[in-house]
């Protein structure tokens, strides 16, 4: 019989988004086959690094990915990446994991920085034939001139944390008085800034599993917001509707697949991505990646696997699974 694994599942971070990270990390224990895996717990707070243990916290010891407990060595044998925002999702986890040659769920340190950052993500993307909103990026530093922005984007445009997720931060702007608001708000997440301008349209996201292994393509799902934006109360509060599969005709669903499976083969995506886009006026507009999408009951992804025909279950195998053999050939 094989031994079996110890998976470390990695929440919490330091960003607002560690809430969302949280509820995540509860659906991937409760979808880890208990069979195949010993699972772990481990809340990340800056620095701090504790595994949860019959109700005690247990610091991690970062020299080897391990800890001890009871008088017994427990090393990891692969991280499952489920913190949004950073140190998850912008390449400083996935570092650490390079370094130490231990396997993990996610992109690759340095995809993982390149499409968190939403500027330079566009920026890879713009010699590729992909829909970009019209953008203007205020770096930290620079002099809010609102005349140099009106020149370049009009009204309503939306103001957001260059680096950030789960909108929070991000707001749309309809008028001239709320728009130095606005980047005071985007600012408090993070110091970069990007403004873009409004793209009327149908807003759809799509998941898709890409590794050496494997590429699974999900359904699309077409999402039908009650509030302005599809913001946080939209996205966790239940105030919109996320239809999957979308009821859109098959030949939108099919530029949607092969426009994801474009865009996350030339970024060089690994594991689960979600992949936003706008629909307006017959062109498809990319609107954000996401190399760490939530696995929380409600969020977009799981219900994406299941309506595919797979089950949470398998998808998370293939996750471990490929990421240990990713590692193997990289260390031969």
């Amino acid at each position: 019989m094989n031994k079996k694994l110890n998976i470390a599942v990695l929440f919490g971070g330091d960003s607002s988004e560690k809430i969302i990270s949280e509820h995540s990390s509860r659906t991937i224990v409760k979808y880890l086959d208990s069979e195949k895996y010993n699972v772990y717990r481990i809340g990340v707070n800056g620095s701090e690094w504790n595994v949860e243990i019959d109700g005690r916290h247990i610091s991690v010891d970062k020299n080897c990915f391990g800890f001890d407990a009871d008088g017994k060595k427990t090393v990891f044998n692969c991280a499952f990446i489920i913190i949004h925002g950073t140190p998850g999702e912008n390449g400083l986890l996935q570092a650490y994991f390079e370094m130490l040659d231990i396997p993990y769920t996610t992109c690759s340190s340095f995809v993982s920085a390149l499409t968190f950052n939403k500027y330079s993500c566009k920026c890879c993307l713009r010699d590729a034939g992909v829909g970009l909103a019209k953008d203007f990026l205020l770096k930290a530093g620079d002099t809010f001139n609102q005349a140099e922005i009106e020149k370049i984007i009009d009204y309503p445009m939306f103001v957001k944390p260059n680096a950030g997720g789960s909108s929070f931060g991000a707001n749309k702007v309809a008028s001239p008085d709320k728009l130095q608001q606005a980047v005071d708000e985007a600012r408090r997440e993070d110091c970069d800034v990007i403004i873009e301008a409004f793209v009327q349209g149908n807003e759809f996201s799509h998941g898709i599993f890409i590794s050496e292994n494997r590429i699974i393509e999900f359904p699309v799902t077409q999402i039908v917001s009650k509030t302005d934006f599809f913001d946080y109360q939209a996205k966790y509060e239940g105030k919109s509707e996320e239809i999957t599969p979308a009821p859109i005709s098959e030949d939108l669903s099919q530029r949607i697949k092969a426009m994801t499976k474009k865009i996350s083969m030339r970024l060089g995506c690994r594991g689960l991505v979600r992949i936003d886009y706008i629909y307006s006026s017959g062109e498809l507009y990319f609107l954000e990646i996401n190399t760490v999408p939530g696995m929380s009951e409600a969020s977009i992804v799981p219900k994406q696997i299941v309506h595919a025909g797979y089950g949470v279950s398998e998808v998370l195998d293939y996750l471990i699974e490929d990421s240990i053999q990713a590692t193997k050939k990289h260390i031969q």
